[in-house]
């Protein structure tokens, strides 16, 4: 994986995080989802969890696994997004993705999953790329559905009772499995 930041369209520029991005991160993918800050983007989490979405101890951990990396995105030396990327074999697996609202809908997350997706195919060699949603953001599910993501009603229970995920707010939370096959 590209551990130097690279330059891409739209004045972003692509680089794997390091132990002194934490807080920032954190409070970047808090942004995206939870409380009402995370109302100013189409993302939000809010209405169906309270709570934190992840903390300093989980990022930490992404960002020094040997087989992931948090890719960060910065504009003009600001962090406005970042993802997840974990080699797991025959694919990678694509989460912790968050843009800041005040961005969403701009068209960047569109530029950085398929960054994204062309980091793993080429430095893992892997065929495709699997994420989990949860099952009632069909707003969500269907952004990626655009993207070429299928829905494969593979579903995994949420961490009902385990705070480090959030409060649900709903009883009927769980997650889908969701593919696309890498060209």
């Amino acid at each position: 994986m590209e551990t130097a930041a690279t330059p891409a369209a739209n004045g972003l520029t692509f680089r794997d995080a390091t132990d002194a991005d934490v807080d920032t991160l954190v409070e970047l993918i808090e942004s995206a989802y939870r409380g009402d800050a995370s109302r100013a983007g189409w993302t939000t989490e809010a209405d169906i969890l309270e709570g934190q979405r992840t903390d300093p101890e989980g990022v930490l951990q992404v960002i020094k696994s040997t087989d992931s990396r948090l890719l960060t995105v910065e504009r003009d030396g600001q962090v406005v997004a970042c993802c997840q990327l974990e080699h797991r074999g025959d694919h990678a697996y694509f989460g912790m993705f968050a843009v800041s609202p005040a961005l969403q809908g701009a068209g960047l997350g569109k530029v950085i999953i398929t960054e994204a997706e062309r980091r793993a195919r080429e430095t893992w060699g892997v065929t495709e790329m699997h994420m989990t949603v949860i099952s009632v953001r069909n707003d969500l599910i269907a952004w990626y559905e655009r993207r070429g993501y299928r829905r494969t009603g593979r579903m995994t229970p949420f961490p009902y009772g385990d705070e480090r995920f959030g409060i649900p707010q709903r009883d009927d939370l769980q997650f889908e499995l969701l593919v696309k096959e890498l060209a």
